[in-house]
């Protein structure tokens, strides 16, 4: 079993996306620490022709949803996309190919080189995002949007309740994290096994797999807690991407501090999507998903 190894979950519309991950990994990747790239089973000849030639060890979904015997794929295949993927990337830990993974997503790039000791500790434990996101909520405040707030604190409290832990409401950061499979595994045998519950189950109660994983380790510390701040730089939102364009800030200046940097996939266009909306178009419209996502 490896100690740590990388993987991306994938779908047909982020094959472009994927390859620019891919690549970027090809070119960085000092230690060469092996990538598991998991997509829909109809979806592997594709990404093997767009990836021809590049380091990939490829894992169908269903194998992995396979892996929970308490998973059944047909009911995994009705749920919407944003939390089937979910499901998917908790469980790739089932597949016993290693103690921790680095979980990135299709839309992230690295800048520069990268190794093992950037995401583990000399003991092994891996690094853990854990932060207040004031940022974030600062975003809220600056945009007028009490409910995305209200909400995403909602969010934090639901799952602190989950697993009984009282305290400060901490965000786990967006990939790329690294998961130990003890956490996992540890979720497993607190909340899962006593309630009798599939993790498809439980994402449907409570839709957010990053705030799962680092509520599970806060509250029974399955492994040391070795915390840090975000990996790549997240452009979570076009007035973020577009600042930093006005100030000059290039890959450069990013990967002094970062290892890479999240184009996230709702705004980026270009070849890799459909928008090419004015910058103040594109806003409107991210501002409009972020009250759908967390006015419910």
């Amino acid at each position: 079993m490896e100690t740590l190894v990388l993987y991306c979950k994938s779908y047909c519309r982020d094959v472009l996306r994927a390859k620019r991950l891919v690549q970027s990994i090809q070119k960085f990747n000092v230690d060469r620490l092996p990538f598991y790239l998991s997509v829909p089973e109809r979806d592997v000849p594709l990404f093997r022709e767009q990836l021809v030639g590049l380091d990939v060890l490829y894992i169908c979904d269903e194998a992995i949803i396979a892996a929970n015997p308490r998973h059944d794929l047909a009911e995994i295949n009705a749920m919407p996309g944003g939390l089937s993927q979910q499901v998917v990337k908790s469980e790739f830990w089932r597949l016993n190919l290693c103690e921790n993974y680095v979980c990135i997503d299709s839309d992230g790039e690295f800048l520069r080189d990268f190794q093992k000791a950037d995401f583990l500790t000399p003991d092994g434990f891996p690094y853990s995002v854990i932060i207040e996101s004031k940022e974030f909520l600062t975003f809220c405040e600056r945009y007028h949007l009490p409910k995305v707030k209200t909400n995403f604190l909602r969010e934090a409290e639901e799952s602190q309740q989950l697993v009984g832990r009282c305290g400060k409401a901490y965000d786990y950061g967006i990939p790329p994290l690294v998961w130990s499979r003890k956490v996992w595994q540890c979720l497993e045998e607190k909340i899962l096994s006593p309630r009798q519950q599939s993790f498809a189950s439980l994402i449907q109660q409570y839709p957010y797999e990053l705030r799962l994983y680092g509520e599970t380790l806060m509250r029974f510390r399955p492994i040391p807690i070795w915390p840090c701040e975000p990996f790549f730089k997240y452009y979570l939102y076009n007035s973020q991407f577009y600042f930093d364009q006005k100030h000059k800030i290039t890959k450069e200046i990013l990967a002094k501090n970062y290892l890479g940097i999240v184009w996230q996939s709702n705004w980026e266009g270009g070849h890799f999507g459909d928008s090419q909306k004015s910058l103040a178009s594109r806003l409107l419209r991210n501002l409009k998903r972020l009250l759908r996502k967390f006015s419910v």
